[in-house]
């Protein structure tokens, strides 16, 4: 009896080059960014009320402050001191230094501005379910997941830049509310989000290393855009749908200053 030959065993998938893997990164943004939402066509082109921009700023001023506490949380299982060092300044960004305030302060001046109490936005109190849900889902995974996919998970930045430069442009053209100190938020993340993401695509790049690492920080990426899809289908269902505000969330007129 003729011995059988052994089964030929399939080669691992070879993993594509830097840049074919980048190129693979930003296709999943020109697909899934929330620039695309319908909720910023509006908000952009001046057809939300202020009662919708009041949505959205308390909405999203929970993402902005979750950032700093996913950065830490990252930080935290982080062994490696130039990684520490470097991902640093993204909470100083967020949170300000003892000279600068940050981000979150400028979010708020924001929020002054389009009529809202600080203090009111700052409890998060009004905050769609749905919103909170995936903010915090979105501090898990940066948790919990391994450092590779935490990093990419953050590279939704390399698409920031445009849309902010749309907000900044559609706010001034249309609501009275925007000016220099309530867009600051916006300017100032011209120029800190380029930082951070060449930082952030050049680690992934690197680390990368085979097509089943390829595949982790792509489908991070791609949760992190269902994370920011997500917040905008709340908040759109709630506030330009009318009458769908689920209990607990904001309604107009609450919270003002």
């Amino acid at each position: 009896m003729n011995a059988q030959s052994p089964t030929p065993t399939a080669a691992p998938p070879q993993p594509a080059s830097p840049a074919e893997f980048e190129a693979r990164l930003r296709q999943i943004g020109a697909e899934r960014y929330h620039d695309k939402h319908p909720f910023h066509e509006l908000l952009h082109s001046g057809g939300c009320t202020i009662d919708q921009v009041r949505a959205w700023v308390i909405n999203r001023y929970y993402y902005q402050s979750r950032i700093p506490m996913k950065d830490a949380a990252f930080m935290s299982r982080v062994t490696d001191p130039d990684l520490r060092r470097a991902w640093r300044s993204r909470i100083e960004d967020h949170d300000g230094t003892a000279d600068q305030p940050g981000g979150i302060w400028r979010w708020l001046r924001l929020a002054e501005g389009v009529g809202l109490a600080p203090d009111y936005v700052a409890s998060a109190r009004g905050v769609l379910p749905a919103t909170r849900f995936a903010v915090d889902a979105y501090v898990r995974f940066v948790r919990d997941e391994p450092l590779l996919a935490a990093v990419a998970s953050s590279l939704t930045e390399l698409f920031a830049p445009a849309i902010h430069q749309q907000r900044i442009a559609g706010l001034l053209a249309h609501y009275d509310f925007a000016n220099p100190q309530t867009i600051a938020y916006f300017q100032h993340r011209l120029t800190e989000a380029p930082k951070d993401v060449a930082f952030g695509l050049g680690w992934v790049l690197d680390h990368a290393r085979t097509a089943q690492d390829q595949d982790v920080a792509a489908a991070a990426l791609v949760f992190k855009t269902d994370v920011l899809w997500a917040q905008l289908d709340a908040l759109h269902s709630a506030y330009v749908a009318p009458g769908r505000i689920p209990p607990g969330a904001w309604h107009p007129g609450e919270g003002l200053a």
